[in-house]
């Protein structure tokens, strides 16, 4: 059996944060005996002063500065653990599955989930990016709860246009086509064209026409190297695009193009619980 309590060293904590017995012992609603009672058993059993009384403030010892840093974190994880037991006891989601396109702007993404956490700290979100109709992609779409995709629907659930992505057609600076004044279909020709992925398996691009990366990044370090021209989101390259290592291409026929991203919700998801519904209102904030 261990020699002191979590409930000593949380009374220690109190009385420090505090400044005095009787602060703590209205902040956890006992008599002042009893916490100075378990204070001095917790001092008794460890052999060592943890508190000195300064004015009428309590403050610790060295040592006891030293102790109750170490026993902070298994404090703070008991909490967590009692926080968790009391979601279970509610009924609340522990877990929630998030898929989203790799396109979506990453800034917006983030601040999504980190406003998420701090409401729900207790549920755990499982976030998969995607580069869409990948086909190895079907089992995560399955097991989703909210997805944000660039199609409508999915044979999982059914969704709302959400906003849409501006994919603008860029080269290095330094690149013919970046220095060019106008830039013809004739011109592109010359040149590969850099694919995100094969978003549709029914084109067939010979590999005179494209070369095809797997992911957005790539994409983009594609057309840094200057391996060929690309339509790349404008919010991933925003920063490359003001500094001027970027290029948008004159194009006779349109340098940008919009794809729309949808928020779609598991249709089993009915009635939809407090953490589904507040994400989807930070989606469309």
């Amino acid at each position: 059996m261990h020699k002191t309590t979590l409930e000593q060293w949380t009374l220690l904590q109190k009385v420090v944060e505090l400044g005095s017995f009787a602060k703590a012992a209205d902040e956890t609603h006992r008599s002042q005996s009893s916490v100075s009672y378990n204070l001095a058993l917790l001092q008794e059993r460890l052999g060592v002063a943890l508190l000195v009384q300064e004015g009428r403030r309590a403050v610790l010892t060295p040592a006891g500065e030293l102790l109750l840093n170490q026993v902070k974190p298994l404090l703070k994880a008991f909490d967590w653990v009692e926080t968790r037991a009391a979601t279970l006891r509610n009924g609340m989601r522990t877990q929630l599955d998030l898929v989203v396109d790799n396109i979506f702007p990453r800034a917006r993404l983030f601040a999504i989930l980190r406003q998420f956490q701090q409401r729900y700290p207790q549920t755990q979100v499982r976030l998969t990016e995607v580069l869409e109709n990948a086909a190895n992609n079907l089992p995560v779409y399955a097991q989703a709860d909210v997805m944000v995709l660039t199609r409508r629907q999915d044979t999982t659930g059914r969704g709302e246009w959400l906003m849409n992505i501006d994919f603008v057609a860029v080269a290095h600076r330094d690149h013919p086509l970046g220095a060019a004044q106008q830039v013809s279909e004739e011109m592109l020709a010359e040149w590969p064209l850099i694919r995100i992925a094969e978003s549709d398996p029914r084109q067939n691009h010979s590999a005179q026409e494209s070369w095809t990366f797997s992911t957005i990044d790539a994409a983009i370090e594609a057309v840094q190297y200057q391996v060929g021209y690309g339509w790349l989101p404008e919010e991933r390259i925003q920063t490359l695009l003001t500094n001027g290592v970027l290029k948008v291409l004159p194009l006779s026929h349109g340098a940008r193009r919009a794809t729309p991203l949808h928020l779609i919700v598991k249709k089993d998801l009915a009635p939809l619980d407090e953490q589904v519904e507040l994400l989807l209102q930070l989606f469309k904030a």
